[in-house]
């Protein structure tokens, strides 16, 4: 589009690029066996090369899922506006950043402007307060949320996470919920930035340094919102009503507790009832079942939602010892070449490996079909994804679960959707 207006890259020091949709995770010898994704990472060397762009290449160290490759880079940082061609770009907001995800001709306006054009949002609190459960992870927080709000609830707003439990998040746990808040239709999410985003920041490649890192302090501080500020609207979460969540539909908002039912069609309002239907005839489902024991084809421990190392160390403390159900293909894949270097640096990989999961290369693997790994036929994925939508897998009859991490793993040692607390065991009040 570019070329063919005859522009350039207006401020290619504030462009960077990845790859990560199109990159196989099991082989990775050019060229790729996809004539198509081995063209357009070839054209996108070429691009960035013309046109002066930071590329964290395949043999950068640095390559990964791009919402991933960001954070760890220090490029990421609070006050900054990021917009990029994924609608999961929301997850920078964990950094008190403004991001968004665009579209194709936006991103051409960017690039040759380094500006857009946008209609101010409106702003929603959704405090969570009080002490989360055992088993209760990050993914189940913004699930909970999803779900209470409904998958339009966020149309025209910008959500502003806080709370107790975001106040004592990681910066890795803030970016799991800021990444689902365009699942729930808002345009951003943002958390505040505290002690916990600098001390993330600090020492990371992009980010200031000496003099300047203490006044990129002071000015990180000034921009958290004031104490009594105006929101147009505040909706508040008790941190206990919040248990292990998992979907059983076709959007991201079709979600229950595993210990719960799936919802029943007939005590449905009219206007939902079709909805309703066509998951459950989808997902081979029946109104009023519960989703517990569901058999599972697929575990996928992945994608830019849940691929953090955090993520891995979790999962591993539980997958220690267990060996995955032989009728499930399981596979983990890093978010990112650092992660995995340091999952591998810990031996997290091994007791992957051990229990019989697939250890992969970094990219975005089975969260969505622009790469070798999908779904075959009506297979059922317990996934630590961000979206559950018809064909988005690969397969236009698949059927995907979205869960936590540790409930992927669960699922994948007893074959079927599970409550990770009873898999692993639950002692005083935290997982065992």
């Amino acid at each position: 589009m570019l070329r063919d207006m005859s522009l350039r890259v207006r401020m290619p020091e504030r462009t960077f690029a990845t790859v990560d949709h199109i990159v196989p995770t099991d082989k990775r010898v050019e060229p790729f066996d996809d004539p198509l994704a081995d063209a357009m990472i070839k054209e996108l060397r070429n691009n960035c090369v013309e046109h002066s762009i930071t590329y964290f290449d395949l043999d950068s160290g640095r390559q990964g899922i791009v919402h991933m490759v960001g954070p760890e880079q220090g490029i990421t940082q609070p006050g900054t506006t990021i917009a990029c061609g994924d609608s999961h770009t929301s997850t920078h907001g964990a950094f008190g950043a403004i991001a968004f995800g665009i579209g194709t001709s936006q991103v051409r306006d960017v690039l040759a402007t380094q500006t857009l054009a946008m209609s101010k949002l409106k702003v929603r609190r959704i405090n969570v307060d009080g002490e989360l459960g055992p088993g209760v992870y990050a993914k189940d927080v913004i699930l909970h949320i999803i779900r209470t709000l409904g998958v339009k609830g966020g149309l025209g707003y910008a959500y502003e996470y806080g709370g107790d439990v975001f106040d004592r998040m990681s910066m890795e746990e803030r970016m799991t919920v800021c990444n689902m808040s365009i699942e729930g239709g808002a345009r951003c999410g943002y958390v505040n930035p505290d002690q916990t985003t600098f001390a993330y920041l600090e020492g990371r490649p992009y980010a200031p340094t000496g003099e300047a890192w203490q006044s990129a302090v002071e000015r990180w501080r000034s921009i958290a919102s004031d104490p009594g500020c105006h929101y147009d609207d505040v909706v508040d979460i008790r941190a206990e009503d919040i248990a292990p969540t998992v979907t059983w539909g076709i959007n991201p908002g079709q979600a229950i507790s595993i210990d719960e039912q799936i919802p029943i069609v007939e005590d449905a309002p009219e206007s939902d009832k079709d909805s309703l239907t066509e998951a459950l005839n989808h997902m081979k489902l029946t109104s009023g079942q519960s989703i517990k024991g569901e058999k599972i084809d697929v575990a996928f421990l992945g994608s830019c939602t849940n691929a953090r190392l955090s993520d891995f160390v979790e999962v591993a403390k539980y997958l220690k010892g267990h060996k995955v159900d032989p009728k499930v293909h399981a596979i983990a894949v890093p978010g990112s070449q650092i992660v995995k270097l340091q999952c591998e640096e810990l031996k997290i990989d091994q007791v992957f490996k051990d229990a019989g999961f697939e250890w992969r290369d970094a990219g975005c693997s089975m969260c969505l079909a622009m790469n070798p790994d999908k779904l075959i036929g009506d297979q059922l994925c317990a996934s630590s994804s961000n979206r559950n939508f018809k064909g988005r897998q690969g397969s236009p009859t698949g059927r995907t679960v979205l869960m936590s991490p540790v409930m992927v793993a669960a699922a994948a040692v007893t074959g079927m959707i599970s409550d990770a607390r009873e898999v692993f065991g639950v002692s005083k009040g935290v997982m065992a």
